[in-house]
């Protein structure tokens, strides 16, 4: 079975990360969502909450497995006999901080990390950026399912539209 996982902070979700989970779900028989649990960043949603939205808005995909972790990715991986880390790229910024961690992935583990370029529609968009706009009362509509939008107004209040 080719199994991949997808890493990240998810919070909350976004269409550019269901973008990047959607195909890698297309070139695995596996992809495991995992939620990085960050104890010294604390989000605006739990990790159990970021695993709920996650589950709910990836259920169309069928060979998606929601889950979380804490250390080093590649201890996950190795735990789980899981070869290859997929990361979305949305500029060339995001290249030169990732090719580091890919490469030392590959020392630590000899984990595999494929790159996919998001989709142009995705590329400014990222958690933090959106979770501001949100917070300021900015229309974040159209960036992130309605699922996830309804949570971010109960969060924010309505303002999020």
């Amino acid at each position: 079975m080719r199994r991949a996982v997808c890493p990240g902070s998810f919070d909350p979700v976004t269409w550019g990360h269901l973008d990047i989970i959607g195909r890698a779900s297309t070139l695995y028989d596996e992809v495991v969502v995992a939620v990085l649990i960050n104890q010294s960043k604390p989000g605006m949603f739990t990790i159990a909450e970021r695993e709920e939205l996650l589950r709910e808005v990836t259920a169309p995909y069928g060979n998606v497995v929601i889950d979380s972790f804490h250390g080093l990715l590649v201890d996950y991986c190795r735990a789980r006999d899981i070869p290859v880390i997929v990361k979305g790229l949305r500029a060339v910024s995001d290249f030169d901080y990732e090719l580091q961690m890919a490469q030392m992935n590959n020392r630590l583990a000899g984990v595999q990390t494929l790159f996919m370029a998001t989709n142009p529609e995705f590329s400014f968009l990222s958690s933090s950026l959106l979770k501001e706009v949100a917070r300021y009362g900015g229309d974040v509509s159209g960036l992130v399912p309605e699922l996830v939008l309804d949570a971010l107004r109960e969060r924010v209040g309505t303002a999020a539209s």
